[in-house]
């Protein structure tokens, strides 16, 4: 007969804490709506905890279980036209795993700066939220004509980004809103899109090996009970001042990764 408390020490002797504590830290934020790539990026290479070319492929693996938990919660309680939704889930898996396919061979040097680019992106998107820059949105729970053609087709984009590291949230926000949807309508959405895009895109990056197997379990073992956490204890939270704060460290995260790139590509 297996001790589970004998499977559990193994589990927790292969499982650095530190890598359940930024599971548990990014996934409770993610489903109040923060995004937990941009954190968990900053936190792996302020900690240097896991090698820049592996990051991508971390965050997709490590947290599609949590994110997964995440879909089931809103889909379930938050209503948008099934049409719509079923689409725009459809593009950003089929953007993920073709952007997988090029991401997973990357060098180094084109993944630092591909992420250090794109952060930077993320946190002027993320400014635009908070400082409401760009359209509140409007009172439709679904998408017709020219407006469901623009929201697939810029799914399918935030899609493929998604696997060099960018999460999908605050721009798939945007995005809701500026096709004049109810802003409560992002979060089946972009959920949902991620649940089903990362395990698209995981299984590349795990054929490849480009990913941290250490990493990638503190974050799937600690990440889902955070979900359920911040779901059905906490439910709601100011996060402005969080929100400002993932702005700053993504910049610094950016500013970090462009210059391991500039380093790269000295002569020694």
């Amino acid at each position: 007969m297996v001790d589970a408390r004998a499977v559990l020490f193994l589990v927790l002797g292969i499982v650095a804490v530190w890598f359940v504590a930024i599971g548990a830290f990014t996934d409770f934020f993610d489903q109040l709506g923060v995004g937990s790539f941009a954190t968990t990026t900053s936190l792996f290479k302020l900690g240097r905890l896991v090698p820049d070319e592996e990051i991508p492929g971390t965050l997709n693996v490590g947290h599609a279980i949590p994110t997964f938990a995440e879909a089931f919660i809103t889909i379930a309680v938050v209503p948008v036209e099934m049409t719509t939704l079923v689409l725009m889930i459809g593009a950003a898996v089929a953007g993920a795993w073709i952007g997988a396919g090029y991401v997973a061979s990357w060098p180094r040097r084109w993944i630092q700066i591909g992420m250090g680019t794109l952060l930077l992106v993320a946190a002027v998107i993320i400014v635009a939220r908070v400082t409401n820059l760009v359209p509140g949105g409007g009172d439709a729970i679904g998408l017709t004509g020219i407006r469901l053609v623009i929201g697939i087709a810029g799914n399918f984009v935030l899609g493929a980004l998604m696997t060099l590291g960018i999460g999908l949230y605050a721009p798939c926000m945007i995005l809701v809103g500026l096709l004049g949807m109810k802003a409560t309508v992002a979060y089946p959405i972009m959920m949902g899109s991620c649940a089903f895009l990362m395990p698209a895109a995981s299984v590349r990056f795990v054929r490849s090996g480009r990913y941290h197997l250490r990493a990638t379990l503190g974050l799937a073992i600690a990440g889902t009970p955070a979900v359920f956490l911040a779901a059905y204890v906490v439910k709601a939270l100011p996060l402005t001042a969080v929100k400002w704060l993932v702005v700053g460290v993504v910049v610094y995260t950016a500013a970090a990764m462009l210059r391991s790139a500039a380093k790269e590509a000295r002569p020694t």
